[in-house]
């Protein structure tokens, strides 16, 4: 039979010990806890968008590109290698009072296309009708001489920016139907995109490529 100090020694050990095993659990649970919050606090700041899932990656330009599946316009552009373009289709808050629309974005190499910035003094100047259409404010609106392959195009442009705002929209093919707009910007290097909106959306022409690039950056670009 042990003496009683030994016994009082060892029982000292072991509630030191079971002290010890206690303040570590709770230091555990309280880094987790410290965790959960941060994570919790970058996902609100960052709230998934709607789509949002599996991806997969497109090659364009020598750039990689890690998007959602249901970001795709096309099934059949639905696999993973090497691409000329992806095409793509996003709701956006670009409508009445911030409401979701459909936008249509090709994305390819920059090689391919000329933004509508370059296209307004190169060739859309030279097509100018003389006269001006009223629209959204702070967009000047020039219909397009009607001609061979012109159907009574309109181009709305920032006239102040050295770096405008600048769209071709195309009245609807038939009735019911909403005139279409398409704007061609560079992204980043190596790479261009193709929006296509309904005009609706001009409305909201400042808060549109700052939209953009925010979704975008999402994917890689």
């Amino acid at each position: 039979m042990p003496a009683p100090s030994a016994a009082r020694t060892h029982n000292g050990h072991s509630v030191g010990f079971n002290l010890a095993a206690i303040a570590a659990l709770i230091a555990l649970a309280a880094i987790a806890l410290a965790y959960a919050i941060d994570a919790a606090g970058r996902t609100a700041k960052s709230p998934a968008m709607p789509g949002d899932g599996e991806t997969l990656v497109r090659t364009i330009g020598g750039k990689d590109l890690d998007i959602p599946v249901s970001w795709f316009r096309y099934a059949e552009q639905r696999v993973e290698g090497f691409a000329k373009q992806v095409d793509l289709q996003l709701a956006l808050p670009l409508g009445t009072a911030g409401s979701l629309m459909p936008v249509e974005v090709t994305i390819l190499p920059r090689s391919r296309v000329r933004p509508s910035a370059r296209l307004l003094d190169g060739v859309y100047l030279h097509q100018f009708q003389t006269d001006q259409i009223e629209g959204p404010p702070g967009l000047v609106g020039k219909p397009l001489v009607i001609g061979e392959g012109l159907r009574g195009e309109t181009v709305w442009y920032d006239p102040i920016s050295p770096d405008p705002f600048v769209a071709k929209c195309i009245p609807a093919v038939a009735d019911g139907l909403a005139t279409r707009c398409l704007r061609t910007v560079n992204l980043g290097p190596g790479l261009a995109a193709v929006y296509a909106f309904s005009a609706d959306a001009l409305q909201n022409w400042r808060q549109f490529d700052p939209v953009m690039l925010a979704t975008l950056a999402r994917i890689g670009i």
